[in-house]
C-alpha cells in the first residue's frame, strides 16, 4: 500500500479463487468476491493460445481503466496453488510504469527472488 496511488491490495490464491489477504479500500467489492473474478480473469487468459506459449511464462496483467488501472501480478509457480497480487490503482494518483516497478521490488522482497 506505499505504492503511490495504490487503493487496495488483495493476495489471491489461484487454485481456490479466495482472498488470503487484504487491505485498502475495496469501494464497494467484497475481497473474497474480487479474488473470486480475478481469478476468472488469470484464467481465462492463462487458457488462451494466443496470449502466450510454453516456454514463456505470465508475469502480469495490467487493466486499464478510465480512473485508474489494475495490476494482476502473478507469484512463481505452477497456476494450481499459485498465488497473485491484485493492486488497484487511482489513475491521477498513479503511474503506470513506477507501480509495476515498485511492485515487482515487493514481490521480490517478499518471496526471497522468486515472483
Amino acid at each position: 500500500m506505499d505504492i503511490p496511488g495504490a487503493r487496495s491490495v488483495t493476495l489471491v490464491d489461484g487454485a481456490s479463487g479466495l482472498a488470503v489477504a487484504g487491505a485498502g479500500e475495496h469501494q464497494g467489492v467484497d475481497e473474497h468476491e474480487d479474488a473470486a473474478g480475478t481469478t476468472d480473469v488469470v484464467r481465462a487468459v492463462l487458457a488462451c493460445p494466443a496470449l502466450g506459449s510454453a516456454d514463456d511464462d505470465l508475469t502480469e496483467l495490467v487493466v486499464c481503466r478510465t480512473r485508474g488501472f489494475h495490476l494482476l501480478h502473478l507469484i512463481a509457480g505452477d497456476f494450481d496453488g499459485r498465488l497473485f497480487m491484485h493492486v488497484v490503482f487511482d489513475g491521477d494518483l498513479g503511474n503506470l510504469g513506477m507501480a509495476r516497478y515498485q511492485l515487482r521490488s515487493a514481490l521480490e522482497e517478499l518471496t526471497g527472488g522468486n515472483r
